[in-house]
């Protein structure tokens, strides 16, 4: 019993607190001491950033999600998501703590540091990972502290070069014994087999946690000639080169960096080979999307010749959109054998667009049409029966090409160059380069051809004959042939007309006296006729024959006289 004149001391707060908090904490300290290291736990559930995982005692252990390197699985619409991990599965964790709530607060399970001799021999035996830590370069290697001196070879380190393996040293590594004599107190261990199955374990939870359409961020590791090879967390993607731009590249290195870090989707998988093709250019709207609002045909457009191909060249008007043009449009003057003759690339051109196709995403492009076309008003710069001149730009046996106008040649014939004498071959009056004078004979400006005449430009007896005669003259002419509805003339020599008949005429009766004159007075008549050429008056009424016959001589009436073409109509008056 105590002293009531004994002053008693105020209660401290450490007695105030109730036997059951202390308990706790005594329970939650030494719970924590028998449960440190390693431990398999099963995942339970997931929520929107923690792993709930059994791990044999009555209350649960809780893992963030940011330790499995899965930032999908934060987002609550995702927790369901089997990319990581899902319920029923094992995970070697680590208890580092209680959380208030009663949680065992885990981690992913971490190595152990051997203690004693014991724990070495465990280790090699279970070729379990164990941690050690680098403390010097020496010869033919690195000298480990894992718990005693250990070698570590030099090909065993994972490192490259002797530079990588003094970064080594004072840092804490994940190795495995791969040999140990403990009588002579001789430890190897291995870095370079742990990082490499640590490496193959992250490729294959990246191979399954990726899927063809996703978008992925990834750094550039390394640049070829057909592409860049790119870390998308653990694993290599192919970005090959026609995948990195809409626009044509010729070389990965003119977009791409080495270290550079780019976001890509994911365009295959091929979990045979370990394969992943990555595309950049995907994750931009397709140019050909707005071709068709933004170009029309008949347009004039400005590009770039990328390729020149032998049916044609490709012309670049913005990055990814190209236009085709064929070799059947690059000239209007000669036939184009080679596209190279004419546009090389890099170079410049205008063309006219001549058709869209945005479903095949096809262009055709025309190099002539920007030119504009030299035959659409040749009709009015060369009627027929006018005069052109320019140079022989070539010949065939047949004839000879002048170039009357830029982008227009013209032919003449073998038999329109001289009318003088009979010749062969054009090369027996003609050279190329040679400036030459000619007559527009005929002209067809859809079909692009012209023909001229050189001899037509010469004066002839017929010049003379037009000269001096005009429409409605009679003259005297010998009938050369009579043919149905028509007959061919000669007026003098050399010069021919063309007489028209009617029915009527053909079929008048000759009278007995015509039809008995003598052949010889006929030629006589001719003679006479040639004698005095055109300038002579008709032939006397009564000498002229009814029906109309080779031979005869006749009067006509002139009723035409062309002098460009030097054509003439006559009619029986």
């Amino acid at each position: 019993m105590s002293d009531p004149n004994i002053p008693t001391p105020p209660a401290t707060e450490e007695q105030n607190e109730s036997f059951g908090s202390i308990l706790s904490q005594f329970e939650q300290g030494h719970t924590v001491q028998r449960t440190e290291g390693i431990r398999e736990g099963t995942v339970v559930s997931l929520s929107a950033d923690s792993v709930f995982i059994d791990i044999g005692f009555k209350s649960e252990g809780v893992l963030p999600l940011s330790e499995l390197q899965n930032p999908e699985l934060q987002n609550p619409e995702l927790r369901n998501n089997d990319k990581a991990v899902k319920p029923g599965d094992k995970l070697q964790v680590t208890i580092k703590g209680r959380a208030p709530e009663g949680y065992f607060e885990l981690t992913l399970g971490k190595a152990a540091r051997p203690t004693d001799w014991s724990a070495l021999e465990k280790a090699f035996a279970d070729k379990t990972t164990i941690v050690g830590t680098v403390t010097a370069v020496v010869k033919g290697g690195l000298s480990v502290d894992v718990g005693v001196r250990a070698f570590m070879p030099a090909s065993r380190s994972g490192a490259r070069d002797a530079a990588e393996m003094e970064k080594l040293v004072e840092q804490e590594i994940r190795c495995r014994i791969i040999k140990l004599d403990a009588a002579e107190e001789d430890i190897v261990v291995d870095r370079r087999a742990v990082a490499e199955e640590e490496e193959r374990t992250a490729k294959d939870r990246r191979y399954s946690e990726v899927k063809e359409g996703d978008t992925v961020s990834g750094t550039v590791r390394s640049l070829t000639d057909y592409g860049a090879f790119v870390d998308i967390g653990g694993v290599d993607a192919l970005l090959h080169v026609s995948d990195i731009s809409w626009s044509r590249i010729n070389k990965p290195v003119d977009a791409l960096a080495v270290e550079q870090l780019i976001e890509v989707k994911v365009l295959k998988i091929d979990p045979e080979k370990r394969r992943v093709s990555v595309g950049l250019k995907q994750l931009q709207p397709h140019p050909w999307d707005a071709v068709v609002d933004k170009y029309k045909t008949g347009e004039r457009v400005r590009g770039t010749v990328t390729r020149v191909m032998d049916f044609g060249a490709f012309v670049e008007l913005e990055p990814g959109v190209e236009g085709l043009i064929h070799v059947s449009e690059m000239s209007w003057v000669k036939k184009v054998k080679k596209p190279s003759d004419l546009v090389k690339p890099g170079e410049t051109v205008e063309a006219v667009i001549l058709g869209v196709s945005a479903n095949e995403r096809r262009m055709s492009l025309g190099l002539k049409q920007a030119l504009g076309n030299p035959w659409a008003d040749v009709a009015q710069k060369l009627p027929v029966g006018s005069v052109a001149e320019g140079p022989v730009v070539s010949m065939t046996k047949f004839g000879a090409f002048v170039e009357v106008a830029e982008g227009i040649e013209g032919m003449i014939h073998v038999s329109d160059i001289s009318a003088e004498k009979r010749i062969n071959h054009p090369q027996d009056m003609l050279k190329v380069g040679q400036i030459v004078k000619a007559q527009v004979l005929e002209l067809d400006a859809e079909k692009r051809r012209l023909k001229l005449g050189m001899k037509q430009l010469l004066p002839t007896d017929i010049d003379e004959y037009l000269a001096e005669h005009k429409q409605g003259d009679v003259v005297s002419g010998r009938i050369i042939e009579v043919s149905s509805g028509s007959a061919r003339v000669e007026l003098g020599e050399g010069i021919q007309a063309t007489c028209r008949i009617s029915a009527d005429k053909i079929k008048q009766q000759s009278s007995s006296a015509n039809q008995s004159a003598d052949t010889k007075s006929d030629l006589a008549s001719l003679t006479s006729m040639l004698q005095a050429r055109w300038k002579g008056g008709a032939v006397a009424k009564s000498a002229e024959p009814q029906e109309l016959q080779a031979g005869q001589i006749r009067s006509f009436r002139i009723t035409r006289l062309d002098q460009p073409t030097k054509k003439i109509e006559v009619e029986l008056p």
